[in-house]
């Protein structure tokens, strides 16, 4: 349901209100916190329902916002957001507050103070740690475990049984494969320059990019551009300036690939 005002935005309303306007659907068994807020309304004035799978918990002072789908089983903790539009300046270009499709797979938990942006999907059985931030348009898998205070930063793309540890910034449109695992405190760069709104070069962002089994340890820093490949292992506290083979072992800083031993 998409409905146009001119008039100054809506307030949050309440669930009776949300059901008796079409705007919330629910499921059987649902269990909502009555200091949950539903803001069907974005910046724009579009209007978009709330859409709840049955057996869905949402506990007190979450928001969801319009265009948010939650599927059956999944739980939103306390003074989660869901859904939030992107407003303001970034990476050279204005957002305009406007909503979009939201979705969270069946039985995914997002811990207290989680914030999930717009447009983003994320699969079943997925864990999103205690005040972590997903920006918008971003795809997470299934099965996934994200620990807390993660940044994931816009359209990135994360596979299916991935692991993210704690404090770790993944940076926008970072293609992450499937069984990867990072470690806490990890930095990825897709700026090579550090051009931040100059009027004379646009930046050339390129993410780094995380192949099918890819481990890396914790305080770890993956530069612009940077292939780690599949089934490769970085050691701790590396410093990644340059593509990592498939089945490589690498460490340092900057990091170089190291001799495999043989195991006896």
């Amino acid at each position: 349901m998409k409905e146009r005002h001119s008039a100054a935005r809506m307030q949050a309303i309440t669930v009776e209100e949300m059901v008796a306007t079409g705007l919330l659907e629910m499921g059987a068994g649902c269990r909502i916190s009555p200091r949950a807020v539903f803001e069907p309304q974005d910046e724009q004035g579009t209007l978009r329902p709330v859409r709840l799978g049955e057996r869905v918990v949402v506990g007190a002072g979450a928001v969801l916002c319009g265009g948010t789908e939650v599927s059956d089983g999944a739980r939103i903790e306390e003074n989660v957001i869901v859904g939030k539009p992107e407003l303001g300046y970034a990476v050279g270009r204005t957002y305009g507050g406007f909503g979009a499709r939201t979705r969270l797979g069946a039985n995914t938990t997002l811990r207290a103070g989680a914030i999930v942006y717009a447009g983003c999907e994320i699969g079943a059985n997925t864990a999103i740690g205690h005040h972590s931030l997903v920006r918008s348009h971003v795809r997470i898998g299934d099965d996934c475990i994200l620990g807390h205070f993660l940044v994931i930063e816009r359209e990135c793309r994360i596979g299916h049984r991935v692991r993210l540890s704690p404090h770790s910034h993944i940076t926008s449109a970072t293609v992450i494969g499937d069984d990867v695992f990072l470690g806490a405190g990890i930095r990825t760069v897709n700026d090579k320059h550090l051009i931040w709104r100059d009027p004379n070069r646009e930046p050339d962002l390129l993410p780094p990019r995380f192949e099918p089994g890819a481990k890396v340890g914790s305080g770890s820093t993956i530069l612009s551009g940077v292939s780690i490949g599949e089934h490769a292992l970085v050691g701790a506290g590396s410093v990644v300036t340059r593509d990592i083979p498939g089945g490589a072992t690498a460490y340092g800083v900057p990091a170089h690939v190291r001799p495999q031993q043989d195991e006896t």
